[in-house]
């Protein structure tokens, strides 16, 4: 049957020119082959993908519509649920979500929902795009702290709902995690810009460079006559291994590291002259997407690149395609070994990193076997830059000082998981700052129920 045709793969950028640059690597469908993806498409009756996806989007019905060559339909269908497709489309786990709910992968390959979504999103002119139907102006104003996926999410929702909003986002550019954590190779600059530009045609405004909790406080917020508060602040706080020498120079946060390739454009020297070490040996830690992000742009800055992780290939939680990426662009893997010191020379710069051997024990909480260190496997390996890449937290600087809202130890502000609702009247917070570190679709899908929370306070309120 031609629905079991074998997935169209994604056309990507050879290896000899994607090391050569920051140029994205995944190219997107064609036509053509969106069109024999769609083809693929089982239609079922009861849909599991729409059940793995976090904000619900009617996949069967998206994918029908590329069938039937209305791309534009496609997208609108997309955008009654996800007001970001063109960034999910390319970023978000879909292996483990939709796609991995697909009835076709029990037997075979499932549909590439992921790369289908990217390509109605980009088969859009921006400059024509039809405008959704906006409802009728409530005189409410909504502040959202942040403009990542959530805070974006919540603003667009909010917007469409008839209540006027501003943004406030701290750094000089909008789109938080986005724009300063995700490179360029893996999602385009323009693409943020763009999705960002959508939001802002619905009547958001955006004020960067605005610091919630030290140049404005949150009560202020009220002061200046806004209705409601949202909180998206994100997890933008590095995780460090506390192993001696950590503080030597030459090692840097995963954070530090993508904010000064990403944001502040370290990849385009000499044009943009922002001081990042590259060296002839550099060396990351951790196994995440960030771990790949980081070891993928340090390649790309030149000289050889290893990563370590402490459990195996089979339980690095980084996608399965940033790893072959990253192998195929020669990025080089350690497993089952963790950093116990760094060691520098005379002057202060770390030169080489001790590590120890690693056993798998009994599961821990998460379900994966927990790392077990075995005496006497201890081995140095070179380096000049280290990149410590092992998680994120939250900042909780938006609600200092404020006793009405709850803070975990480990940052999160504390919040109901479907509303947003904190213990402080009118102010509401979704995404990683209440989640912990998490991927930009759930945070999209806890910015638009805390939306859809926010406008039935308003609209109580009267």
């Amino acid at each position: 049957m031609s629905q079991m045709k074998t997935q169209r793969p994604m056309p990507k950028l050879p290896v000899d020119e994607r090391i050569k640059g920051f140029r994205e690597v995944a190219l997107g469908y064609t036509v053509e082959d969106a069109l024999a993806e769609a083809e693929r498409c089982l239609q079922c009756k009861v849909p599991r993908c729409v059940e793995g996806c976090p904000v619900g989007v009617d996949i069967p019905k998206f994918i029908r519509s590329i069938k039937e060559r209305d791309f534009k339909k496609a997208l609108e269908i997309i955008r009654e649920r996800n007001s970001l497709p063109a960034i999910c489309g390319r970023v978000c786990p879909q292996e483990d979500q939709c796609m991995g709910r697909c009835v076709l992968g029990s037997k075979g390959e499932p549909i590439n929902i992921g790369a289908l979504e990217r390509f109605a999103a980009d088969q859009e002119d921006r400059r024509k795009s039809s405008m959704p139907k906006l409802a009728p102006k409530t005189g409410k104003k909504v502040a959202v702290v942040g403009s990542g996926p959530a805070g974006l999410t919540a603003a667009a929702e909010l917007a469409k709902m008839g209540h006027e909003v501003t943004i406030f986002e701290a750094l000089h550019v909008p789109g938080g995690v986005l724009t300063y954590g995700i490179p360029e190779f893996r999602l385009p600059k323009q693409i943020v810009k763009a999705e960002v530009e959508y939001v802002e045609s619905l009547g958001v405004k955006i004020e960067t460079n605005v610091i919630i909790g030290k140049v404005i406080k949150l009560n202020e917020l009220f002061e200046m006559g806004f209705d409601a508060v949202f909180i998206g602040s994100g997890a933008g706080l590095p995780t460090f291994l506390g192993v001696p020498g950590e503080n030597l120079n030459g090692i840097y946060s995963a954070n530090e590291f993508l904010i000064r390739i990403n944001m502040m454009k370290a990849y385009e020297f000499p044009r943009y002259d922002t001081p990042v070490k590259s060296g002839k040996k550099t060396v990351v830690v951790g196994g995440g997407n960030v771990a790949m992000d980081a070891a993928r742009c340090a390649l790309r800055l030149g000289g050889d690149v290893t990563l370590i992780y402490r459990r195996t290939e089979e339980l690095m939680p980084a996608r399965r395609e940033e790893v072959i990426n990253a192998k195929e662009e020669g990025v080089k893997f350690i497993f089952l070994a963790t950093p116990t010191r760094f060691i520098g020379d005379e002057k202060g710069w770390v030169r080489k990193v001790e590590c120890v051997r690693i056993g798998l024990g009994e599961p821990d909480e998460t379900g994966r076997r927990r790392p077990v260190t075995i005496p006497g496997s201890e081995f140095t390996i070179d380096a000049e830059v280290v990149i410590i890449a092992i998680g994120q937290r939250p900042n909780p600087l938006a609600v200092r000082g404020e006793e009405r809202i709850k803070v975990t130890p480990n940052g999160t502000i504390v919040a109901d998981q479907e509303t947003g609702e904190t213990e402080m009247p009118r102010v509401f917070a979704a995404g990683d700052i209440v989640t912990g570190d998490a991927t930009v679709i759930s945070a999209i899908g806890g910015g638009k129920r805390a939306a859809k929370a926010i406008h039935e306070y308003l609209s109580r309120k009267g």
